[in-house]
């Protein structure tokens, strides 16, 4: 398979683009229209495009010069994007962390969480750099999108719970907060505590330990030196098509 044929692989096209996709130029497009007999009686192949691209001659309805022109911007943006997909580099590539067990989690779930395929809630208990104990529930996709986490696979940088995240506690100070993200919702349930609501499929994810996590989500409990204790929410997001 040609560059040019995977780039292609992983682009949807309607039957009329995969037609415009076949030729370089316009007069590439209209040469393939004209009929033998067309060019018998006419002899002039620029007037015989003349004709095919108004109607009179020709095997088909030709597309205008715009129209043709448009598709063929919208094929080459999708081949683009599609090369890019397929080129993405992640932060966790090339990354040792297999003495990690949070980053290697981490860097396990990258690809999918970026590709929409995996959300992820990240609860750490663990001490500040004030020797403060803090908690919380991180959105691991909404923190993928705000911060460069090569400087975490690095090591250079600890993943820690922030004010901004989910939902934060300072155990020493009593600070308390919870704040929405791009993919949960938080909400505060009298019986069943801490909740988050998906925002794709509207699904509960629930934290409780000692409940069950919820349609198409798993908890995962890691034993890890790197902190006091790390738990792992996985939600498989099934979005429409």
């Amino acid at each position: 398979m040609s560059k040019r044929q995977q780039a292609m692989a992983s682009v949807e096209l309607d039957s009329k683009s995969i037609e415009v996709d076949k030729f370089e130029t316009y007069e590439d497009y209209l040469d393939s229209l004209i009929l033998d007999k067309d060019m018998y009686y006419i002899q002039d192949q620029t007037l015989a495009r003349q004709l095919v691209e108004l109607g009179f001659r020709g095997s088909g309805e030709a597309f205008k010069r715009d129209e043709f022109e448009r598709r063929k911007r919208e094929i080459a943006e999708l081949r683009e994007n599609a090369k890019n997909k397929n080129t993405e580099v992640l932060a966790s590539k090339g990354k040792n962390v297999d003495n990690y067990p949070l980053l290697r989690a981490l860097a396990e779930r990258e690809k999918n969480v970026r590709h929409g395929k995996l959300t992820t809630i990240v609860f750490i208990r663990d001490k500040n750099s004030k020797g403060q104990e803090i908690s919380g529930y991180i959105d691991y996709g909404h923190r993928l999108e705000n911060d460069d986490f090569e400087l975490y696979f690095d090591r250079k940088r600890r993943l820690l719970p922030r004010p901004s995240d989910l939902s934060f506690f300072n155990w020493s100070t009593q600070v308390s907060t919870s704040n929405p993200s791009r993919y949960f919702q938080v909400i505060a349930d009298s019986d069943m505590g801490l909740l988050f609501k998906n925002k794709r499929d509207r699904k509960i994810v629930v934290v409780d330990p000692d409940s069950d996590c919820g349609d198409n989500s798993k908890r995962t409990e890691l034993k890890t030196n790197e902190y006091l204790q790390v738990v792992i929410y996985d939600h498989t997001t099934r979005r429409k098509s």
